[in-house]
């Protein structure tokens, strides 16, 4: 029932629709549009105003024709940089970008694929329950459109997140809390070839810090990054100031907290030793989810796949999405695998059959939620 060559037609279409992260609001209207044109009623909330974008999130309905549990299928609306002017390229079977751009598949494949789905539903009359969309702005970045998204407006108990580089199959059932720490660490000027025992050198104290700190892969659970390092300006001043930007994520809330607590006290001890000053702020950008093998959201994907000859799997996630916020929220989330590889990256490419099977695999949870 999917139709190959509409999909791909439509998923090259809206990557040309240039959506940066916080000016989303072409791609928005565009796609607001045409959900309209299926049937559905469509809601901006008003994220865009807190975030910053030029748009809020895009809520959409379409009321069911039997009885049946609601879902909702989310994805989001911006993409990374190089995003703007995309040249989709088709070679083998494979959609590609023209190399200097992303492609645009994180996360516009999964919208294809929801639009597509509806598409069938529609033109070939099938019942379904009530159906929800959510398509976020400002995910890239710190998940922050759904983070201010207009809970009051969905219902939906269930939600399938279309945004994992894994093929068509993955469940994604968890995905890790991640900290954000940011470190100002303040020392001393001298001249350093004058008198520089008088300065308190910056970027000895971070050296110390990050020497003694455990940091990339820490176990099975649990990673941490020193991202960002930033001081001085010329060479003959010892450095006076650095800034610093951190991560450590966890699938276990404790574990991070205590990675993170310990990255702190390498920071605070070293600027002990040395005698410089140290501002540090921690920031929980959002929490672990974890989802039962045996919940019935899992068992409805499996359930699916089963129907379309698929491969279904379970796995875990080191990357946060907008499943973790949903999960926050009450919502049980997990995050299907779509086939985006290589994201963020001008090497980023989708195979069309894994569009299709995308596709095809929407319309099998949709109908079986006439009776789950």
């Amino acid at each position: 029932m999917i139709n190959e060559q509409r999909i791909v037609s439509k998923f090259c279409e809206y990557v040309q629709i240039a959506s940066p992260t916080k000016s989303e609001g072409e791609f928005a209207k565009f796609i607001g549009k045409e959900l309209e044109s299926l049937g559905l009623e469509v809601y901006v909330d008003k994220a865009g105003e807190i975030v910053g974008s030029d748009t809020g999130n895009i809520i959409a309905k379409l009321k069911g024709t039997v009885e049946g549990q609601t879902i909702l299928l989310s994805c989001h609306m911006d993409t990374v940089s190089p995003g703007v002017n995309i040249k989709p390229v088709i070679r083998d079977g494979v959609i590609y970008s023209d190399g200097t751009t992303v492609l645009g598949g994180d996360n516009k494949a999964g919208i294809a694929a929801i639009v597509e789905a509806i598409s069938v539903i529609k033109e070939n009359n099938l019942s379904h329950a009530g159906i929800e969309i959510a398509l976020s702005i400002f995910e890239e970045g710190g998940l922050h459109g759904a983070k201010n998204m207009d809970y009051s407006k969905i219902t939906a108990k269930r939600i399938f997140v279309l945004d994992s580089g894994g093929e068509p199959g993955q469940i994604i059932i968890q995905g890790p809390a991640q900290d954000k720490i940011d470190v100002k660490i303040i020392g001393r000027p001298a001249h350093a070839g004058v008198a520089p025992e008088e300065g308190i050198s910056a970027i000895m104290v971070a050296a110390r810090a990050i020497e003694e700190m455990q940091l990339l892969r820490i176990d099975e659970d649990t990673t941490a990054n020193i991202g960002v390092i930033q001081g001085g300006s010329v060479t003959n001043i010892v450095m006076p100031e650095l800034t610093i930007q951190a991560e450590a994520r966890s699938l276990d809330n404790d574990k991070l907290d205590k990675q993170s607590q310990h990255m702190v006290s390498c920071f605070q001890k070293a600027a002990e030793d040395f005698g410089a000053q140290v501002e540090i702020d921690v920031k929980r950008m959002y929490g672990a989810f974890k989802i039962s093998e045996t919940n019935p959201i899992v068992e409805v994907v499996k359930k699916a796949c089963e129907n379309i000859s698929l491969k279904a799997f379970t796995a875990s996630s080191g990357g946060g999405s907008d499943t973790n916020i949903f999960n926050a929220n009450g919502i049980t989330a997990i995050n299907l695998g779509i086939g985006e590889r290589k994201p963020h990256t001008l090497e980023e490419h989708l195979y069309i059959k894994d569009l299709v099977t995308t596709a095809e695999l929407l319309v099998e949870i949709i109908k079986l939620h006439r009776t789950n």
